[in-house]
């Protein structure tokens, strides 16, 4: 057991399987697609699953019933930027999330099929001096997901009928990464593969095309992550809270 007089131990160095937890498509690109790239370059095995299709979101006058596919196509080509092959989505209303034991539930399941020793979502934390960040979804899925991480996908008596019908044991995760955390203690430096993490952005058509310099607005806000994390100057960074949760 830790002290608490002592630092908490930092993430593994390597993992075999990761799996990626987020309310809608591109928020995984625009927060961890670099750290994801790393991952992938590593020989680590990642898997988004993405909870709801985006239907709510776009810049212009597409139909909404044509916008969750339209997003879904996207967040499958965008994550084929950073190796990453396996997307899953759950299909709940965007903008409209709330916490329930289905969508508990439903990430459980899918923690357990994949069997993770990594898992990155948003942070339940509202961030005051980012608020767009703590958009309610992406809190909502963050406490969905630790809820699920412990002590639902870790305890076979939470949701039997995932044993009892699915076969799906239980599974415990080693470590939670939170993105766009207030309290965020872990910096990756993913200037090496920024290019990887562009493409996926440009993937994102519906959401970014409106945007004048994506690329001078993310890098400007990766340098000052990399700034505030200590980082050598000049080095992008994604930033993470990190909870042991073995």
């Amino acid at each position: 057991m830790t002290s608490p007089f002592q630092s908490p131990p930092g993430p593994a160095a390597h993992v075999e399987r990761a799996l990626c937890v987020l309310a809608h498509p591109d928020d995984v690109d625009f927060g961890s697609a670099g750290t994801v790239a790393t991952w992938t370059a590593a020989g680590t095995e990642v898997t988004y699953l993405i909870v709801t299709d985006g239907d709510a979101g776009g810049f212009d006058d597409t139909p909404r019933e044509q916008m969750g596919p339209l997003r879904r196509a996207e967040q499958v080509a965008a994550a084929a930027e950073v190796g990453v092959t396996d997307v899953r989505f759950l299909g709940y209303p965007d903008g409209r999330l709330e916490l329930t034991l289905d969508l508990r539930r439903d990430i459980s399941r899918v923690i357990r099929q994949v069997r993770p020793q990594r898992v990155l979502t948003s942070s339940p934390e509202r961030f005051w001096e980012r608020i767009g960040a703590s958009h309610p979804d992406h809190m909502t899925v963050g406490e969905s997901t630790l809820r699920a991480v412990y002590p639902d996908a870790r305890n076979p008596f939470a949701f039997p009928e995932l044993l009892a019908d699915e076969g799906l044991d239980a599974w415990t995760v080693d470590e939670v990464w939170l993105g766009a955390s207030p309290r965020a203690d872990h910096a990756v430096d993913v200037t090496d593969v920024v290019d990887r993490k562009f493409a996926a952005l440009r993937r994102h058509a519906t959401q970014v095309s409106h945007v004048p310099d994506l690329e001078g607005f993310v890098t400007g806000w990766m340098r000052q992550t990399g700034q505030r994390l200590g980082l050598p100057a000049g080095r992008l960074a994604e930033a993470f809270h990190v909870v042991h949760t073995a």
